[in-house]
């Protein structure tokens, strides 16, 4: 944990905004995270054992929030249930320590594709190969900067895996690792970027892909890169104006996507209409309440209110105009989302969702809520509002 980070009580009462919240539907989606925080605390779900198991704490309260889920959308009970089991803390800095977070999207693209390789789709996706190691959880990928998150079985022992620009020229073909084949390697670039998506194959054959490992190497963000050495202003940069710029000149495009060596691979869930998009350790994610985060200062399933001033395309329309107001959970992780109040929303699947993903870079602030102990002899009625 960095020291310059401390985590200071306050009140809810104190939180702008947390009163005019929608608790209702930040309960439906803590929901969604607590089954899997009680099996990885039963070590039903872990990778390998560099994980932490969840605090006694949190799995307490996902064990209440199960035994009392409402099957109504009762926004009293709901804040009730957060007030009642949870304490807020404000994050803190010491001296020369990073003061403001940073809030950006993601979101799940669609894609149109082909099952067979032509002269249309001539871009593999792959699924997970065999030789693939996780040399810790998937979890703590981005906790752990700096450091190979996976590498490559050989019979001499284990060696870094391929990089993105030695899997594009062709070092895993022939190994029957297709899912299916796409025209433009950008998009396949952006659809690894976000950690899922939608593959159109024609028909009903509408497929959704996610995160089934990667190959090891840290994220470079490209468009740092364009922006550092010049070739597109930092205050223009956005998602589609960095796609716009890749896909003027595929050559060119080629060049400066390998300098981001991190090559994502995935699995198929299923059809579209009949899956949902997933998060770590598999938590189905709800859009607009789904936060990624550093593990390394957030565990998951942990309830974190975040606000942003400036963020207010993100609000439904005739919403608030005061900014960004919403308690989340932290559901999933990302190897760009580094540091305390570093968040990723997610924003949905489609071309709605990616544009609002594109257009959030915000500054934010983060209350974290972190679960105690509640005597329920003491307090009856702490899930008697939730109770179905």
């Amino acid at each position: 944990m960095n020291e310059a980070v401390s985590y200071v009580p306050t009140t809810f009462a104190a939180i702008a905004g947390w009163n005019d919240d929608d608790h209702a539907a930040a309960f439906a989606a803590f929901l969604l995270s607590a089954p899997r925080v009680l099996e990885r605390d039963a070590g039903s779900t872990a990778a390998s054992g560099t994980r932490r198991r969840p605090s006694p704490e949190l799995v307490e309260v996902c064990r209440r929030a199960l035994e009392g889920r409402t099957s109504g959308n009762d926004r009293a009970a709901a804040r009730e249930f957060f007030e009642r089991h949870f304490t807020p803390y404000q994050i803190v800095y010491g001296a020369g320590a990073q003061s403001a977070g940073l809030l950006t999207g993601y979101y799940e693209p669609q894609l149109t594709g082909s099952r067979t390789r032509n002269d249309q789709f001539r871009v593999p996706v792959y699924k997970r190969p065999h030789d693939l190691v996780n040399l810790m959880d998937e979890a703590e990928r981005g906790a752990r900067a700096g450091q190979q998150t996976h590498a490559r079985q050989t019979d001499e022992g284990l060696v870094p895996y391929f990089t993105r620009a030695e899997i594009d020229q062709g070092a895993l073909g022939g190994r029957n690792l297709e899912l299916g084949y796409v025209a433009d390697p950008v998009d396949l670039f952006f659809m690894q970027v976000q950690g899922s998506g939608l593959i159109d194959f024609g028909g009903d054959d509408v497929v959704r892909l996610t995160y089934a490992g990667k190959n090891g190497y840290d994220y470079t963000s490209i468009g740092r890169h364009l922006i550092d050495t010049g070739e597109i202003a930092s205050e223009d940069m956005t998602l589609q104006v960095l796609i716009d710029w890749l896909k003027a000149d595929p050559v060119r495009a080629r060049d400066v996507m390998w300098k981001n060596e991190s090559y994502v691979f995935f699995e198929e869930l299923g059809k579209a209409s009949e899956t949902s998009a997933r998060g770590v350790d598999g938590i189905v994610l709800s859009a607009g309440r789904s936060l990624a985060v550093d593990t390394a200062f957030h565990e998951i399933g942990t309830p974190v209110f975040v606000s942003s001033a400036g963020l207010v395309h993100a609000n439904p329309a005739g919403a608030s105009e005061n900014g960004f107001n919403r308690l989340m959970i932290a559901q999933d992780v990302g190897s760009a989302i580094k540091g305390p109040e570093r968040g990723d929303v997610y924003f949905g699947s489609g071309f709605e969702a990616g544009l609002l993903a594109g257009q959030t870079k915000h500054e934010a602030r983060f209350i974290v809520l972190r679960s105690h102990r509640l005597d329920v002899a003491q307090h009856p009625a702490a899930l008697a509002g939730l109770a179905s």
